[in-house]
C-alpha cells in the first residue's frame, strides 16, 4: 500500500512501549489527522535500549518491542486504517558492548582479526594496533586485572571465551594449544597476547583505539556500508519488509558518518520501490543547503525548526539579553559566541577526539614523511577546529564539486589565519584532503590509499567535531537565550532574527525539497518546543528578563556559584511554564520536580566541560549548582513567608525572591507563552514539507534533553483533549484536517504575506489548478471499486473536464484561482500583546472567498484588498489564523 505522505507521528519503541502498544494508538493517530506512523529503529538492539540506535543484529526485529510478528501486525493495522509506516535506519554503526558475543559480526572480527569473514564490515586501522583491535575497557592495567583474577579463561560454554566481568571475548583458533585448563599470570597473559584484540586500561583509549566510532562513543563501532556486501547484509531485512509492503519509507540516521552519503542514498533508493520517501538526519549550518544530488526527500526537520525560531524570537530584545549575559561571564570567558564556539571546538578536538586526530596524523605522515609529525598533527587540529559545516562531500576518484571545495578552502584559510607558523603544513594538507598528493588542483591522478583514507576520515571527523563542540559543548556554555541552543540552531541569529529567515527557507524548500520534514521536537532536541516557546516569550519582556537575571546573579554570588550556571538554572525553571491555556492549573507549581532538574543540570554541567565533566568531574561543584536550583524549587512564595522571612538565611531569601520573579514573569506573559507555542505549531504544520509530530508533543509538553524527553505518553489524555476547546491537540487536528491542509501538500507554491505590522508572520500556500484536477481524478478513481458504475461515469466526466476545462467542478481552475491556504502566526508575542496592535494588522490575501478553519467565518477578498485581522470573528485559538480559499 502506498499512502501519500502528508504528516508523520514519531513513536519511540522500547520494552516499555512495544509495537503492540503503538498499534493500539493508531486509531488516535487517524483522529489526529496523521498520514504515517514513524517508528524509531526496529532492529534488534542492546537489551534494555530505550532508543534502538545501538543495533546488535540486522537480521531480526527487536524482540523487546515484539519481534517481526508484532511489526507485521502493526504495519497491517496501520495500512488497514489508511496509514503508512516509516522506519528509522541506523547504517553508520553497531553496538560494541558486553557481552560482545551478542554482536555476531563483531564476534567474528574479534576471533579472526584481519582474516575474519567480517573484517571488511568495520573500519579498523590495523597498522596502528600492530594487527590487533584495540579494546580499552579495563578498570586498570591488564597486568593488574590478571593479578586480581578479573580476567579469566572460561571453558564451560559452547566455546572457550575470555571473561572480564560482564564482557566476553573469543579465543582465536589454535591459540589454546598447550594452555592449561585455568591459566593465570604469565600463561594467561601469553594467551591474551596471541589474540586479535588488545585489552587495555580505559584511560589509554586515546592511544589504543584504532576503530572508527560514532562521535566519541567507544561503545558504537562504525560499519562500512559503502561495501556492497555489508550494505546487503545490514539492509536485507528492512528491504524485505519494505518490498512485502510493510514499510513505506525510511529515515536515515547520521548519514554524514558514512564514507559516501550520496552513494549510499543512491543505492538505497535503487533498492526501494519507486518514489519511496527517504529522509536524512542532516544538520545544516546557516547558509548551507542539502546537496541537490542526494536521492532523498529532504531532512528530518531541524533546519525548519531553526527557521521558525528565528522568525518568532524578538530581535528587539537582543541588546538587553546580550548585556545581561555579558554580566554573567567571568574573567577569561569568551565574550563573543563565535569565539566561544572556536574554544569549544578546540577543546573537543584536543581532548575528546584524540584517537581520530591520531589516525589522520598517521595517514598524513605516510603521504608526507618529509614533514615533522608533530607539526602535521598541529595543522590537522587547526583544520578540524576550522570546520565550518558537518561535512564536505568528496569521493576519491571523483571530481569535488565547487560547494564542497569551498568549505574545505574556508577551513584551510581559517587554519592559516589561526596558526600562520604552520602555513607549510596546512598547505600540505590540502592536496592530501583532495586525494591529489602529487597532482594539480583539478584532476585526480593519484588515489593512493593513505591520502584517500585521510580525505574520507577528515570528512567523517568534521561531523563529530561540530556535534560535540557546538551541540554538546557550546550550547551548554553559552546562555544568552537558551531557546536558541537547539540542534541545527544558531545562538547568533538573535541580532538578525525575523520572518525573512523563515520565508527564505520556505521558498527554497518549496522548490527544491517539497517533501522535506518539518518538526519542532524530536528525541534529540535539547528542549521541547514548549519550553523554547516559553523562553522566547519571556525574552520579549526585557524588564522581567533583567529582573530574573539579576535575582539569579545575586543568589549565585551568595551561594558561591558561577553566574553562567545560575543563568542556565533560572531559564531552565522558567521554561517549565504551565501557562498554556487549558493546561494551566493556576498554581504556584514551577512545573519541574527536583529529580528531573538535578538529572538535567548534572548532564548540562558535565557537557559544558568547564568546571566539571563526565570523566574526573568535580562533584562538589555540581552539588553547589544543584543546591542552588533546589533552593529555588523549595523556596516558599514571598507572600507566604510571613515570620519565616525574618529567620531565613540570605540564600533562602534570595532564592525566594528569584522564585517569585520567575512566577510573576510567567503569569504576566502567560498569553504570550501560549501564543508563541500556537504560532510555531501552525507555522510548522503548513510550511513546505511533511510536518512531523514527536510523540506527545501535540500537547504542550515540557521536557529537556534525553532521557527526559523520552518519558511515557498518556495517549488516553491526548485523545480526550481532542474534544477540549482551545487545546493544542485540537489545534493540531483541525490544522491536519484533509480539507484544510490539502493546499499545503508537497508541490504547492509558497508566497510570503507581508504585513505592515511587524508582529505578523504569514504566508499563503497554493495548489496549482492542474494539481487540483489531478487530485479530484485520483479521489474519484479510488472510489470506483466501492461505488460501481455511477462513480465510473463521474470519473469519465472528470476526465473530460480535464481535457476540455468546461466542467463546472473546475470553475476555480478556469479562472486561474487554485485552492489555497493562508496561515497567520505572531512573532515577538510578548511585545505584540503589550503594543495591542494585532487587531489592526492586515494580511494581503489573494482575491477570492476564504473560510476560517477555526471559526467557519467566510470572508471575501478583492484584488488589491488586505484582510484586517480585527475583522475576523473570535475563535478558540486566539490570534493564530488558518484560512482556506474556496472555489
Amino acid at each position: 500500500m502506498s499512502v501519500p505522505v502528508t504528516s508523520t507521528y514519531r513513536f519511540q519503541l522500547h520494552a516499555d512501549f512495544t509495537l503492540d502498544d503503538a498499534r493500539a494508538q493508531l486509531p488516535y493517530l487517524k483522529k489526529l489527522g496523521i498520514s504515517h506512523a514513524y517508528c524509531s529503529p526496529i532492529l534488534a538492539a542492546v537489551p534494555g535500549s530505550v532508543h534502538g540506535y545501538d543495533v546488535l543484529d540486522h537480521t531480526r526485529v527487536n524482540p523487546e518491542i515484539g519481534g517481526r510478528e508484532a511489526f507485521v501486525a502493526f504495519a497491517d493495522a496501520a495500512h488497514e486504517m489508511g496509514l503508512g509506516v516509516i522506519v528509522d535506519v541506523v547504517p553508520n554503526h553497531m553496538a560494541f558492548v558486553a557481552p560482545e558475543s551478542g554482536n555476531r559480526p563483531l564476534w567474528a572480527l574479534l576471533k579472526g582479526g584481519q582474516d575474519a569473514p567480517t573484517a571488511h564490515w568495520f573500519d579498523v586501522d590495523w597498522a596502528a594496533g600492530d594487527g590487533k583491535l584495540g579494546v580499552p575497557i579495563l578498570g586498570n592495567s591488564l597486568e593488574q586485572e590478571i593479578a586480581d583474577g578479573a580476567v579469566t579463561l572460561d571453558r564451560s560454554g559452547d566455546e572457550p571465551v575470555v571473561r572480564y566481568y560482564e564482557h566476553d571475548f573469543p579465543v582465536a583458533a589454535g591459540t589454546l594449544d598447550g594452555v592449561s585448563e585455568e591459566p593465570t599470570g604469565d600463561e594467561l597473559r601469553s594467551l591474551l597476547d596471541a589474540q586479535h584484540y588488545r585489552l587495555a586500561f580505559w584511560r589509554e583509549r586515546d592511544t589504543v583505539l584504532n576503530y572508527r566510532r560514532f562521535f566519541e562513543v567507544n561503545e558504537l563501532i562504525a560499519v562500512r556500508v559503502e561495501v556492497a556486501e555489508v550494505f546487503d547484509a545490514t539492509h536485507a531485512l528492512l528491504l524485505e519488509l519494505h518490498h512485502a509492503g510493510h514499510i513505506d519509507g525510511f529515515r536515515i540516521d547520521h548519514p554524514d558518518g558514512l564514507a559516501d552519503p550520496r552513494g549510499y542514498l543512491a543505492r538505497l533508493a535503487k533498492e526501494c520501490r519507486k518514489d519511496t520517501p527517504i529522509w536524512v538526519e542532516k544538520i545544516l549550518e546557516p547558509g548551507e543547503d542539502l546537496p541537490k544530488d542526494w536521492a532523498c526527500a529532504g531532512t528530518t526537520g531541524y533546519d525548519a525548526m531553526a527557521a521558525i525560531t528565528a522568525a518568532l524570537v524578538d530581535d528587539a530584545a537582543a541588546p538587553v539579553l546580550d548585556e545581561v549575559w555579558q554580566r554573567a561571564l567571568a574573567e577569561g570567558d569568551a565574550h563573543d559566541v563565535h569565539e566561544a564556539a572556536a574554544d569549544a571546538k578546540r577543546f573537543v578536538v584536543e581532548n575528546g577526539l584524540v584517537a581520530e586526530v591520531e589516525r589522520l596524523t598517521r595517514r598524513a605522515s605516510e603521504v608526507r614523511p618529509d614533514l615533522e609529525r608533530a607539526r602535521l598533527r598541529a595543522a590537522i587540529v587547526e583544520l578540524l577546529v576550522a570546520a565550518p559545516v558537518y561535512r564536505a562531500y568528496l569521493v576519491p576518484g571523483e571530481r569535488m564539486d565547487a560547494r564542497a571545495k569551498a568549505h574545505l578552502d574556508d577551513a584551510l584559510a581559517a587554519a592559516r589565519e589561526s596558526r600562520p607558523d604552520l602555513v607549510t603544513e596546512i598547505d600540505a594538507l590540502k592536496p592530501i584532503a583532495l586525494v591529489r598528493p602529487t597532482a594539480g588542483a583539478d584532476e585526480f591522478v593519484d588515489t593512493e590509499s593513505s591520502s584517500a583514507d585521510f580525505a574520507v576520515r577528515l570528512q567523517q571527523t568534521w561531523g563529530p567535531v561540530m556535534a560535540k563542540s557546538i551541540e554538546d559543548t557550546l550550547f551548554y556554555r553559552w546562555h544568552t537565550l537558551t531557546a536558541l541552543n537547539e540542534v541545527g540552531g544558531d545562538p547568533a541569529v538573535l541580532t538578525d532574527a525575523g520572518p525573512h529567515r523563515l520565508h527564505a527557507w520556505a521558498q527554497h524548500n518549496a522548490k527544491q525539497w517539497p517533501r522535506t520534514m518539518t518538526t519542532l521536537s524530536t528525541h534529540d532536541t535539547k528542549r521541547s518546543e514548549d519550553v523554547r516557546a516559553a523562553l522566547l516569550a519571556l525574552a520579549g519582556d526585557t524588564d522581567a528578563w533583567r529582573e530574573c537575571s539579576e535575582a539569579a546573579f545575586a543568589l549565585a554570588d551568595a551561594a558561591g556559584v558561577d553566574r553562567g550556571a545560575a543563568h542556565l538554572v533560572w531559564q531552565t525553571i522558567a521554561g517549565f511554564s504551565t501557562a498554556f491555556g487549558v493546561d494551566d492549573d493556576g498554581s504556584h507549581d514551577l512545573g519541574i520536580d527536583a529529580q528531573r532538574l538535578d538529572d538535567y543540570l548534572t548532564k548540562a554541567l558535565r557537557e559544558a566541560k568547564v568546571f566539571t565533566a563526565w570523566i574526573d568531574g568535580d562533584e562538589t561543584y555540581e552539588e553547589q549548582v544543584l543546591g542552588l536550583a533546589r533552593l529555588v524549587l523549595d523556596a516558599p512564595a514571598n507572600d507566604k513567608q510571613g515570620e519565616a522571612a525574618a529567620s531565613a538565611d540570605a540564600k533562602s531569601t534570595l532564592a525566594a525572591d528569584l522564585r517569585e520573579r520567575i512566577l510573576a514573569a510567567r503569569r504576566d506573559n502567560a498569553e504570550a507563552i501560549r501564543l508563541t507555542g500556537d504560532s510555531q505549531k501552525v507555522l510548522e504544520l503548513f510550511l513546505p514539507g511533511v510536518p512531523d509530530t514527536y510523540q506527545g508533543s501535540e500537547r504542550p509538553t515540557l521536557s529537556l534533553v534525553d532521557p527526559d524527553n523520552r518519558r511515557s505518553v498518556d495517549y488516553a489524555e491526548l485523545e480526550r483533549r481532542l474534544e477540549v476547546p482551545g487545546s493544542r491537540p485540537r489545534l493540531v487536528a483541525q490544522c491536519l484536517a484533509a480539507d484544510v491542509r490539502d493546499p499545503a501538500n508537497p508541490g504547492s507554491t509558497y508566497r510570503p504575506l507581508e504585513s505592515h505590522n511587524e508582529f505578523v508572520v504569514a504566508f499563503e500556500r497554493a495548489l496549482p489548478a492542474g494539481s487540483v484536477a489531478r487530485r479530484h481524478l485520483a479521489d474519484a478513481g479510488r472510489r470506483v471499486s466501492d461505488a460501481g458504475r455511477s462513480v465510473q461515469r463521474l470519473v469519465n466526466r472528470y476526465k473530460g473536464a480535464k481535457a476540455d476545462a468546461t466542467d463546472h467542478a473546475f470553475e476555480h481552475a478556469e479562472h486561474g484561482a487554485p485552492f489555497a491556504v493562508a496561515v497567520v502566526g505572531v512573532r515577538a508575542a510578548s511585545r505584540a500583546l503589550r503594543d495591542n496592535t494585532l487587531a489592526d494588522a492586515d494580511v494581503p490575501l489573494s482575491a477570492g472567498t476564504w473560510r476560517h478553519a477555526f471559526s467557519g467565518q467566510r470572508v471575501v477578498v478583492t484584488d488589491g484588498q488586505a484582510l484586517r485581522l480585527g475583522d475576523l470573528e473570535p475563535h478558540e485559538f486566539g490570534h493564530v489564523h488558518v484560512l482556506v480559499q474556496e472555489k
